[in-house]
């Protein structure tokens, strides 16, 4: 499988359980995808513990979910009845079991936790999936500039390290790191209206550690 076996470890430990909507994410569909509606089709790749749920819930509009971790989806259907049918428990890097075409599809730091070639095939995937003129929004996306990147994991690829025994991916096994040029040969067959890079770096206590991601918007032509 692409997906790691770590993340569902992971959710049985009761680890990463994030429960408040992605403040990036809740900014880049509001100030991009303003059309949204009530018949609007938005698919999230990666829900995990549900933190986006109630915002595309308050937004009325119809959502569908992809998770590969049945421990977090049992925890997510528990909280949210109403989705049972519409979260979906499959590997998002070589399926997407829905017989639905969107307007949106989204993904906060999960299609990043994977290597180049599951990576490539699951955006082919998420084109196939999309109406044209429809839009996928990808947050935290991490950046070459990570001080991660260069330090504490094990290549895998050219992009994608993993192993890490400290630090926020410890035990998360895939995470995949990008620049810009690498990003936007992965969307070749979209059309990216907007890139953000974010860099962090911690100053007090000075640690040296740099957080960087990518946040865009690439359209379906």
């Amino acid at each position: 499988m692409g997906f790691s076996s770590q993340w569902n470890d992971t959710y049985l430990q009761s680890k990463h359980l994030s429960i408040w909507p992605w403040s990036d994410l809740v900014s880049y569909v509001m100030r991009y995808c303003k059309q949204l509606d009530s018949n609007s089709m938005v698919l999230e790749v990666g829900c995990g513990p549900g933190a986006n749920i109630p915002f595309f819930k308050h937004l009325g509009v119809r959502y569908y979910a992809l998770e590969a971790s049945q421990a977090i989806v049992n925890r997510v259907v528990e909280m949210y009845p109403e989705y049972t049918d519409h979260i979906v428990v499959t590997d998002f890097t070589k399926d997407i079991p829905i017989n639905e075409l969107f307007d949106l599809v989204v993904d906060r730091a999960s299609i990043t936790h994977n290597k180049i070639v599951d990576i490539q095939q699951c955006i082919e995937l998420i084109y196939d999936k999309l109406k044209p003129g429809g839009r996928f929004i990808g947050i935290d996306w991490f950046s070459t500039i990570h001080s991660h990147y260069e330090s504490g994991g094990i290549p895998v690829d050219d992009y994608t390290r993993t192993g890490f025994t400290e630090g926020q991916f410890t035990n998360l096994g895939n995470v995949h790191f990008s620049d810009k040029e690498h990003i936007r040969d992965l969307f070749q067959h979209f059309e990216i209206t907007h890139m953000e890079h974010k860099i962090n770096h911690q100053e007090v206590p000075d640690t040296g550690h740099t957080f960087a991601s990518w946040n865009f918007v690439a359209v379906k032509r």
